[in-house]
């Protein structure tokens, strides 16, 4: 069934990386106020949640934060196809499959990144979802795990993967260690190898790859465009969100001048209004919020105004707005 159509085709060039517990609905809606192209990605969602749980609190989002991939957990094949057909019908632009993430839980479910170790179930899900689908599949992969790291092995999965139709990979530069570090720690202890991401592009240039890991600045991501087709940020753009006020200038070509941290505040009020109407608490919205004015006069004042005050019965958007009096100060 799949065309191959990507309607997110260019978005890959500036994504924000999927993050557990933190890119949720409320987090995506926040940053595209900031950006209006880079791609979004939600958290990742287990087959079983989908499949068992609630579907509808996972795959419900706002039509505003187009162009917005859905990231699946899983090594079912037939589930996987199931809940990307979901994910398709419920109008994302992308379906990705993790092959990353290291935690115990998750190996425990065998997906995430000790999938690495079985390039054909990858190849098998791939083929599956893709069926099931028009919208893109794509994965996100370390770049091994354990000693099984070498280029030769990562270029292997890869092209074994490729071979089942996945056109666009997403590459965290470390690999991961399934036993002995947290999933902190392997996001920071195992090296950086930029380098490796690069000669795969290299090797396989009619695949989209994209690089994620370490990246912090709008110039290194500048640099690193010079050797892949996308960059993917992550905890930078969530603790420094203001990050992707020229994301559409710089990597989109987009002429308008970027919103003031002031203006974007004052275009969530309304959304916070709503969700507090829907049930929603404001704690669940504001901290994603509490980096917004990173690094600017009156930061500290911001964050702890907020952080004392929106746990409060009665606490409201006044909370947030009350909170900009500590700003340049």
């Amino acid at each position: 069934m799949n065309t191959d159509k990507n309607p997110v085709k260019g978005a890959h060039v500036f994504s924000v990386a999927p993050m557990l517990d933190w890119t949720d609905k409320h987090c995506r809606y926040f940053h595209r106020l900031i950006s209006q192209h880079a791609l979004l990605y939600t958290e990742m969602v287990t087959t079983g949640a989908l499949l068992h749980g609630d579907h509808r609190r996972f795959l419900q989002f706002e039509s505003v934060e187009h162009p917005v991939a859905f990231q699946l957990g899983g090594s079912h094949p037939k589930d996987l196809a199931v809940c990307a057909k979901m994910v398709e019908d419920y109008g994302y632009d992308e379906v990705n499959l993790n092959v990353g993430c290291p935690s115990d839980r998750v190996q425990n479910g065998r997906f995430g990144a000790c999938l690495m170790a079985e390039p054909e179930l990858v190849a098998e899900c791939m083929e599956a979802m893709r069926q099931a689908v028009s919208i893109p599949v794509t994965v996100k992969s370390r770049i091994g795990i354990d000693e099984r790291d070498s280029y030769e092995e990562l270029l292997r999965f890869i092209a074994i993967v490729a071979d089942a139709g996945c056109r666009t990979f997403i590459v965290h530069a470390r690999k991961a260690w399934l036993n002995g570090l947290s999933p902190k720690e392997n996001r920071e202890i195992p090296p950086l190898r930029y380098d490796m991401v690069y000669q795969l592009k290299n090797d396989l240039p009619t695949l989209e790859i994209i690089l994620n890991g370490g990246i912090t600045t709008l110039n290194q991501a500048e640099e690193i465009l010079k050797h892949v087709d996308g960059v993917m940020i992550g905890r930078e753009a969530y603790h420094n969100p203001y990050l992707l006020a020229d994301v559409d200038r710089r990597f989109f070509a987009e002429s308008h001048e970027p919103k003031s941290r002031h203006e974007i505040v004052m275009q969530l009020i309304p959304y916070i209004q709503q969700q507090l109407k829907n049930g929603a608490r404001l704690n669940n919205i504001s901290r994603h919020i509490l980096g917004l004015f990173h690094g600017e006069p009156g930061a500290r004042g911001w964050r702890r105004h907020i952080s004392e005050n929106v746990s409060k019965p009665d606490a409201d958007e006044n909370v947030i707005l009350d909170a900009l009096k500590f700003i340049d100060q």
